[in-house]
């Protein structure tokens, strides 16, 4: 083999190394010191973002929405969110998401529907993050995912302008799909550098009072 077909290749490597693995580093260094798995370890800001992760046919929440739902409402019962903003997918006929985490949070948690803000526009990361700045003026929040999708989540919504701290679930660490998960944030962290430093127009509409009507209310 030629020397310079030798280089060719290492270059080729390097390069590969560097598209697969930059991301993951942006990622793991834009969430650095803004992840926690306790409440105990969270800072208190007004809103909690809760992220979308799959509604069952009968329109409870999955097992990993759960585990988000549940943090949040813990979240907001120890006082640090004042208002949780649920953002998910709710773009077929019969399947919404933020009806069903604003119904669990209420009926299964106690929490006043009051404080429960709707995104029905929340179809990944990136417009959960983007929407929560630009449509309900949110530009500082607690994002809540599992753990190990949290660097991607914080770092997306620092990307847009939103200042993240992040609080993931472990509820379901060990479960099969908590390992494709955690496989599947590499391609979804490269995916990140595109929406953001690419510039992906995020779904947008007009602004949206909710979360501005949810903090004004007596307590």
């Amino acid at each position: 083999m030629g020397k310079r077909i030798r280089q060719l290749l290492v270059a080729l490597l390097v390069g590969g190394l560097l598209v697969v693995v930059g991301p993951t580093a942006v990622a793991w260094s834009g969430a650095s010191g803004r992840k926690h798995e306790q409440v105990a370890d969270v800072e208190a800001r007004d809103v909690a973002l809760v992220l979308g992760a799959g509604v069952l046919p009968n329109g409870s929440p999955s097992t990993f929405l759960k585990g988000r739902l549940d943090l949040a409402a813990d979240l907001y019962k120890a006082g640090k969110a004042k208002v949780i903003l649920v953002s998910g997918d709710n773009t077929e006929k019969y399947y919404n998401e933020p009806e069903a985490m604003r119904r669990y949070l209420h009926e299964q948690r106690g929490v006043p529907l009051e404080d429960v803000v709707r995104d029905y526009a929340g179809i990944d990361t990136f417009h959960s993050c983007a929407r929560a700045r630009q449509i309900f003026g949110v530009s500082k929040l607690t994002i809540i995912s599992q753990s190990y999708h949290l660097p991607r989540a914080i770092t997306t919504c620092r990307m847009v302008g939103v200042d993240a701290q992040g609080l993931g679930d472990t509820s379901v660490r060990g479960r099969r799909a908590w390992r494709a998960g955690e496989l599947r944030e590499v391609p979804a962290n490269m995916k990140m550098i595109f929406d953001v430093i690419v510039g992906r127009d995020p779904i947008l509409g007009p602004p949206e009072d909710g979360v501005t009507k949810a903090l004004r209310r007596p307590r």
